[in-house]
């Protein structure tokens, strides 16, 4: 009877602890008004940054792993491909808004990549940041659509990385815009 009981908490305790792992399912986020909508992990919860981004969630338990959606008018008739290469776009995102001018961040642009989907074009950027107290990864997705830039964001410690990335990936390109 006793060996039951121990299978039966060993059992329930891995059921448990599966579903709190990373790798957990992802939950649907759509933004009907501005027309995104993504894919983020399950226990992330939206958090309201006055005169921030549109959108901002982060982690219950890992509070500085977030997402954001940052959206910005560009001029008339503008394309991405008008703003530049991916490597072009992502330089400038990284010196005007993930490590500006004495921010006390440097950023490292590590990859920067194209993604054409259903006639829309995706630049895919990846950064390492350093902060003066540890390094992030940050992944980003950027599309200009109805005259706005849509920059997806998503930002993770340096020593979650490894654990994380695949699921990091596929919720940045699950980032759509409509």
């Amino acid at each position: 009877m006793l060996k039951r009981i121990a299978v039966l908490l060993l059992v329930s305790l891995v059921v448990i602890l599966q579903g709190c792992s990373v790798g957990t399912t992802l939950q649907s986020y759509a933004d009907n008004y501005d027309g995104y909508e993504f894919l983020y992990p399950n226990g992330w919860v939206t958090v309201k940054v006055p005169g921030g981004p549109d959108v901002v969630l982060h982690d219950l338990i890992e509070e500085t792993e977030n997402v954001s959606v940052i959206i910005n008018p560009v001029p008339d008739g503008k394309t991405l491909e008008d703003l530049g290469t991916p490597s072009e776009v992502g330089y400038r995102l990284q010196k005007q808004a993930i490590a500006p001018a004495d921010s006390g961040r440097q950023a490292e642009l590590i990859s920067a990549d194209r993604k054409d989907v259903d006639g829309k074009t995706y630049y895919l950027l990846e950064y390492e940041v350093k902060l003066p107290n540890q390094i992030r990864h940050n992944l980003a997705s950027v599309i200009v659509r109805r005259g706005q830039l849509f920059t997806f964001n998503l930002s993770t410690t340096q020593r979650r990385w490894e654990k994380v990335q695949d699921q990091f990936r596929k919720v940045v390109n699950s980032f759509s815009v409509y």
